[in-house]
């Protein structure tokens, strides 16, 4: 799974990345959480790549008002087609969720050990995504989901499921309106990316609070 990440870049290194506007305001985020707005790109109506911050944790359009109170942070890739709560955002709703890193925590003992995982030139990327609209008496969310899949590589010894990170070349497919299931699914296969490393960091990642650059500091 992914529950927690990183999006330590500049905007404009956003910006120069992923060919988009990014808000004067923007700050780096050490300890991203579910439930917290996060930078996803999608296609504006005239089909132009365009940033957003979305709610972590998809709502569906047709979820009760109790319901969308939190919604599930992962989709799993397996299953993204078919399951009620992913299948309309799989078919119509996919974004790009901008990261530079994510954790995962292995278990020694009691102890649960946080990892930080990046690109070993620190580079950004993104996770497959999907995102929602939810209305109800006036009150609208825009929320979103990170796809999994089975995990490979460097994460496979702390954890047997990682994001679905999207190679450069395959970003615009993924949120092409026009892509079909099968090629799809494809980009969500489990690969093992020689450029992915990994390092123990501080345990305080373990508390969404503690939200500085000590965060991804090694251990």
């Amino acid at each position: 799974m992914c529950g927690r990440y990183t999006l330590t870049a500049s905007a404009e290194d956003i910006a120069a990345e992923f060919g988009v506007d990014v808000p004067a305001d923007f700050v780096p985020r050490y300890n991203i959480a579910p439930q917290q707005p996060v930078a996803v790109i999608g296609l504006d109506a005239g089909g132009r790549p365009r940033l957003a911050f979305l709610r972590w944790g998809l709502v569906p359009w047709w979820a009760s008002p109790e319901q969308a109170r939190s919604g599930p942070i992962n989709a799993r890739a397996e299953t993204v087609a078919s399951k009620p709560t992913f299948r309309d955002a799989f078919r119509e709703r996919r974004c790009l969720i901008i990261a530079d890193g994510f954790y995962e925590w292995k278990r020694e003992g009691r102890a649960r050990i946080p990892f930080r995982f990046r690109m070993r030139d620190d580079a950004l990327f993104a996770f497959a995504g999907l995102w929602e609209r939810w209305e109800r008496g006036g009150e609208t969310l825009h929320t979103c989901a990170i796809v999994t899949t089975a995990a490979s590589g460097v994460v496979a010894p702390i954890h047997d499921r990682m994001p679905a990170i999207l190679e450069r070349g395959a970003r615009d497919r993924w949120i092409d309106p026009g892509a079909d299931s099968a090629s799809l699914h494809a980009l969500l296969a489990p690969s093992d990316d020689p450029a992915l490393d990994s390092y123990p960091v501080s345990r305080l990642v373990n508390y969404v609070a503690n939200e500085s650059p000590a965060c991804i500091e090694p251990a």
